[in-house]
């Protein structure tokens, strides 16, 4: 295989690897290698400073106060809540929910929309290649509405969603369907634009989980045509604790509280109270602010980077890796082979040895990489394996990290 032809980098990665001080840290004596970014990123020193300039500068509570304080942190907080709202396309910044991470999107809509609209015999339509904060919440809801959970199967030829029979799966039934964009156990990337007009063609309501794809590329809720999006900040730069739930306003308004408490209600009285306006109703007691502080600096770093040379790096790591790790004896790679079909994460085994073995050694030459099923169980049964190895990307990896990633296993293999 020939490697990919290296071009003019989208992004200057020496540059932006000396914005993140943790990077600059040995591990085990050996330069830190961070590949495992589908979990979690780590933080440039703009994140970390606006933080810490909250609590020194503007610490107070939000939405509460007449004093200069508390409109200086809701300002902060507020001014966040819009630029969520620009970075994926959003009109309305009161349809932004700050919940505490993605699954937290997922089980609010799994409660107070769900349990409010479904009854026995309904229909959750999800895939084979969902996360368990992507699943997880529809079993129990299905499990309590008497509704029924279906599922759109892995084409293991293409690697792909087999969306050839979804009209079978979508019926007058099917309340809600819900599809990762970005697969983070293989990288696939699926077409939520058409799962989504298809949910709707049968009236039912899509729900895509962009934990894995907008921190890595252009997200734009209008084009997808979706009714929820979720995702975290802390998989983009941001700190963890702040996650995001989009939803149409219309939906929103006609859902009941997800929890009770200060800051949700409008009026109260002994035995009832009236509901504030969006997004207060979702976002009861006190919000983890200095961390939507933060997650306002993430999101600038990377708009100044560029979501569009986001993507385009993380294109050129994959071309790379897939090419890199191909030579490594022994090696099985997973995913589709398009890299414009994939995002920034390769997952793979070695041929007797066990993931958990390949990821300890992987530590002891200061590589971070994930291991086991990625808490994706059903793609990995699916596959026929217990789980893999993954290495994930972002802005602040290279080509040596790739390189480093490769010695170390040609190194385990030879001793195997």
């Amino acid at each position: 295989m020939t490697a990919p032809e290296r071009e003019a980098p989208s992004i200057d990665t020496e540059s932006v690897r000396r914005d993140f001080p943790i990077l600059g840290r040995p591990v085990q004596g050996k330069r830190l290698v961070y590949l495992d970014n589908a979990s979690s990123t780590q933080k440039p020193s703009c994140v970390i400073r606006a933080a810490d300039d909250f609590y020194r500068e503007s610490y107070a509570n939000v939405h509460r106060g007449p004093y200069e304080l508390s409109k200086t942190a809701t300002d902060l907080m507020e001014s966040s809540r819009r630029k969520v709202a620009r970075f994926i396309g959003v009109d309305d910044s009161a349809e932004i929910i700050f919940t505490r991470n993605a699954t937290e999107g997922f089980n609010l809509v799994s409660y107070a929309w769900g349990l409010a609209n479904l009854k026995p015999g309904h229909e959750i339509l999800i895939s084979e290649m969902e996360h368990n904060a992507n699943l997880i919440p529809w079993q129990i809801l299905a499990q309590r509405t008497e509704a029924r959970l279906r599922f759109i199967p892995v084409d293991l030829k293409t690697e792909t969603l087999d969306l050839s029979n979804i009209d079978r799966l979508l019926s007058e039934r099917t309340r809600l369907v819900s599809v990762t964009q970005m697969s983070n156990a293989v990288g696939t990337i699926n077409p939520v634009r058409e799962i989504a007009r298809r949910a709707h063609a049968v009236g039912a309501l899509c729900m895509v989980d962009g934990a894995q794809s907008v921190p890595h590329f252009p997200v734009d809720v209008k084009d997808l045509g979706c009714d929820f999006l979720s995702f975290s900040a802390h998989k983009m730069l941001g700190p963890t604790g702040v996650g995001v739930l989009w939803g149409r306003r219309e939906i929103l308004e006609s859902m009941p509280p997800f929890l009770g408490g200060g800051d949700m209600i409008k009026d109260v009285w002994p035995d009832r109270a009236t509901w504030n306006v969006l997004p207060h109703k979702y976002e009861a007691g006190t919000p983890n602010i200095a961390g939507i502080v933060a997650f306002g600096a993430a999101l600038d770093y990377l708009e100044t980077l560029g979501m569009e040379n986001v993507r385009r790096h993380e294109i050129e790591m994959t071309q790379y890796a897939l090419h890199a790790l191909g030579e490594v004896p022994g090696i099985s790679l997973y995913g589709v082979s398009e890299t414009p079909l994939r995002g920034g994460v390769v997952s793979f085994n070695l041929q007797g040895v066990d993931s958990r073995d390949v990821g300890a050694m992987a530590d002891r030459e200061g590589i971070a990489i994930r291991v086991g099923n990625h808490c994706s169980p059903l793609l990995m049964a699916r596959y026929g394996v217990p789980g893999t190895c993954r290495v994930s990307f972002y802005v602040y990896n290279d080509r040596s990290d790739i390189d480093s990633l490769v010695v170390a296993l040609k190194k385990m293999w030879g001793s195997v």
